[in-house]
């Protein structure tokens, strides 16, 4: 999808979670009272990732599917990215975005819809494909030429609704 993306001369960043400890969000709801964009909780990278979402034209959730939803750093970025974005009139509104997973043998759905659900929820505007890669270990992936071919055309699809989104932008043509 990066790939597809760079091809249309649209700058992407990849934003890996693997690794990260990412603390679940508590319902503090201080994000609502202070309304300035950010998480309370400043010890690990979602506020960075907020402030990344917040700027860019289009975002893309990916996520290996472990025990048929998405993994708990993912799970974690989005309750609090969404939870600030709606705290702040709806960071994401009249994005682009997309969604990826991979999967070993099940979940695939469930996690693509976890994604989606929460662009939706942002009013992010999702681009109609979603990809879905199989593989067990790293890199696995690769190797499924449908799902690299579906990639290709999700970062296409994508590239297109990014490009038009900036035209209506540009044209100032009214919102609906």
């Amino acid at each position: 999808m990066l790939e597809e993306l760079e091809n249309e001369n649209i700058r992407t960043e990849l934003i890996q979670l693997a690794g990260e400890n990412i603390r679940g969000c508590t319902a503090c709801m201080q994000c609502i009272e202070n309304k300035d964009r950010r998480c309370v909780f400043d010890d690990d990278i979602v506020n960075d990732c907020i402030e990344k979402m917040a700027v860019a034209d289009g975002i893309i959730l990916g996520s290996p599917v472990y025990f048929s939803d998405v993994t708990a750093e993912m799970k974690a970025l989005i309750d609090r990215v969404g939870f600030v974005s709606m705290a702040n009139d709806g960071l994401f509104k009249r994005k682009g975005g997309t969604a990826v997973v991979a999967q070993r043998r099940n979940g695939a759905t469930h996690s693509l819809n976890t994604l989606c659900y929460f662009l939706l929820s942002q009013d992010v505007i999702v681009s109609g494909r979603q990809t879905v890669g199989v593989g067990r270990d790293i890199g696995d992936v690769y190797q499924d030429d449908e799902s690299v071919g579906e990639a290709r055309n999700a970062g296409t699809n994508l590239a297109w609704l990014l490009k038009a989104l900036d035209k209506m932008r540009d044209d100032h043509s009214p919102s609906l």
